[in-house]
């Protein structure tokens, strides 16, 4: 069954970013059960800045599951990446990613790459670059196993990366890893300045697909931009796709306005 997901961030540099709640935890799980997710995805600073036994407290408080964990606090916060030119960088970068992993893994929730992977520039060749991102997806992937959860790969639109856009391309490179241990994590966001059509993308991905950001073509909730939302839903459910439809969007007119709309579109596509 596809279930439903939103966001909240705790990390101060990233505001102005597509998160829909910015308060804390407590106040966004509160929220996200009155208007009936099933989960929260929590994008943190750090895998220490979370405290454990509150939040399991809280999610059994209000019914909820947690979707993912996001890791770009490391790119934002400290500015590692896995294609860093330095070594040591690169491997801070993998050892913070670790932590979310573990601690994502006690949740049994996914850990999510996506600004961390970094780009080519400088002396570092997009060949280099994603010789070390396959590493790194190598040695994650494979860390996130033990919890019988998967490491999820976001391919990012031409603007924020250079090494993988497209959807299909990202999900090639995926199958020749040599662990199966790393899905898709599909934003509609950037399938919208990168492919031709999104439900024939997600199709062509297939089994690929774990995970998706349910966004609008402007970044705002569903509904509010111009995707065709539908045949989304229609090819996800072909593919067989089981996973979370997450709105990580921009809080646009308002936090409240975008969850309660994000909810509403979810609910109109998938009536229970």
């Amino acid at each position: 069954m596809i279930k439903s997901a939103i966001t909240v961030s705790l990390v101060a540099q990233a505001k102005g970013g597509p998160f829909v709640y910015w308060q804390g935890l407590e106040s966004a799980c509160a929220d996200a059960a009155r208007l009936g997710f099933d989960a929260v995805e929590i994008f943190p600073p750090s895998a220490a800045a979370i405290d454990r036994l509150a939040l399991r407290a809280l999610l059994a408080k209000h019914g909820l599951a947690v979707a993912a964990f996001g890791t770009g606090g490391g790119w934002l916060i400290h500015r590692w990446h896995l294609t860093h030119p330095d070594a040591a960088i690169r491997q801070q970068a993998r050892e913070f990613i670790r932590a979310i992993i573990d601690l994502a893994g006690e949740f049994k929730a996914p850990a999510i790459i996506g600004s961390m992977q970094g780009k080519a520039e400088g002396e570092v060749s997009r060949e280099q670059a994603l010789v070390w991102l396959a590493e790194a997806l190598e040695d994650l992937g494979a860390h996130a196993r033990q919890y019988g959860v998967p490491l999820l790969y976001e391919a990012l639109n031409r603007y924020e990366t250079n090494l993988l856009n497209r959807q299909t391309d990202a999900a090639q490179f995926l199958e020749n890893l040599h662990n199966d241990n790393v899905k898709l994590l599909c934003d509609l966001f950037h399938m919208n300045i990168e492919e031709t059509s999104n439900a024939e993308t997600l199709k062509a991905c297939g089994q690929s697909v774990g995970h998706v950001h349910f966004a609008d073509s402007n970044r705002r909730a569903i509904g509010f931009g111009h995707t065709d939302a539908a045949a989304v839903v229609a090819a996800l459910q072909e593919i067989g796709f089981n996973g979370y439809l997450s709105g990580e969007i921009l809080p646009l007119p308002d936090t409240e306005t975008a969850a309660a709309q994000t909810i509403r579109a979810i609910r109109q596509l998938l009536p229970r």
